[in-house]
């Protein structure tokens, strides 16, 4: 099979759909010519927990695994091709792969018998591997490889865009709150632990609601921009360290459209989006303040109306403002945090399912609770 630059680029401008519906018209076209490949999986790295993340997959033959996460420094072999840039080819799994990780045994479980494996960077820097899975052994000739690595490269190119894409959003935020001189009601502690708090809940309730990897991964990016509205409140509002009164309380509620507004001037509308789905985006910022029993504002939405992805980012938003330093209350223990969200579930206006997610999680709950700890909390 010889891969054009031609059929590249037409497979890389296919439409806008998510990465993992493009990942999966990749795949199709990739088995007219090379019928071998049963898998195309794309992991992620964090760089500041040395953990790799399973993001999207194509997956024809065995079963996908999801949720998944792995400490790179824990594998040798990753590690190596991480530093040296060169691809791994495993031509009999069963026999190679001995170790008992949960990614070895599944990989042994589905039935693959090679692989192969290629690390792609974003400036430099680790962003994650390319793995390629064949149920046969010896997939992956010499001539195979070649090919492959034309498509990790595509595959790499439709990351690295959608994720420079984000984070350009992400910075337009930060500037435009650092400009409003707006810092209280999210500090970079609060944002890290909001967006965490919101990924662990989303790993968990995902394949419950048939959510997939690049669902979870979108939370986690855009959960830290849910309250970007509040940069149009005025300050005798926002920063009052006292209760509001009914007219503050409905200027304060004006952030959620102020949101959807600034929201739409950055990443753009319709065909001048910046972001090839920014459903979820905009999902969190105008639905993370609705409860299920509708009282919730700004359009008193009730159970499934909500989005999962505002009803995830708003149980971590209140298990954060009740555990944070705020100037207005006392802090609040997790224990007691945890019970005051399970007596909101009770009361119909939680789900119950993310409340859940927190129990089942508690020790990455803390562990998040204590690494991005307020400064006032451990000085």
């Amino acid at each position: 099979m010889t891969v054009t630059p031609q059929f590249l680029m037409m497979a890389l401008n296919l439409h806008d759909d998510t990465l993992s519906q493009r990942l999966h018209e990749l795949h199709d076209r990739l088995l007219e010519t090379v019928p071998v490949v049963d898998r195309i999986a794309c992991a992620l790295y964090d760089e500041n927990d040395d953990v790799l993340k399973t993001f999207i997959n194509s997956t024809r033959a065995g079963k996908a695994i999801t949720s998944y996460e792995y400490k790179l420094s824990d594998s040798h072999a990753l590690s190596a091709l991480a530093a040296s840039g060169e691809f791994r080819v495993l031509d009999n799994i069963e026999h190679v792969l001995q170790s008992d990780t949960v990614h070895n045994t599944w990989l042994r479980e589905q039935g693959y018998r090679s692989s192969f494996t290629v690390p792609f960077y974003d400036g430099g820097s680790l962003a994650g591997f390319v793995f390629f899975d064949s149920m046969q052994a010896a997939a992956f000739s010499p001539q195979v490889q070649r090919d492959l690595v034309l498509y990790t490269s595509l595959i790499s190119m439709a990351i690295a865009s959608e994720l420079s894409a984000v984070r350009s959003v992400l910075e337009a935020t930060r500037v435009a709150r650092e400009l409003a001189e707006v810092r209280d009601f999210e500090t970079g502690s609060h944002l890290e632990r909001m967006a965490r708090y919101s990924r662990v809940i989303a790993r968990a309730v995902a394949p419950r609601y048939g959510r997939n990897d690049e669902f979870v991964e979108c939370v986690y990016l855009f959960s830290s921009l849910h309250d970007i509205g509040k940069i149009g409140i005025p300050d005798k509002v926002l920063l009052k360290p006292g209760r509001l009164d009914p007219a503050e309380r409905a200027i304060m509620e004006t952030h959620v459209d102020k949101g959807i507004q600034i929201i739409d001037r950055i990443v753009g509308t319709g065909t001048h989006q910046r972001l090839p789905d920014s459903t979820i985006l905009r999902n969190i910022v105008h639905c993370h303040h609705e409860y299920l029993d509708g009282s919730g504002y700004p359009r008193q939405l009730r159970q499934d109306a909500i989005p999962l992805e505002a009803r995830i980012v708003t149980v971590a938003d209140i298990f954060d403002a009740l555990t944070a330093i705020r100037p207005y209350k006392p802090v609040w223990s997790p224990n007691n945090a945890l019970a005051e969200l399970e007596r909101m579930v009770q009361a119909g206006k939680l789900d119950a399912d993310c409340v859940q997610a927190l129990h089942d999680h508690r020790d990455q709950i803390m562990a998040i609770h204590e690494r991005y700890a307020d400064i006032d909390a451990v000085s």
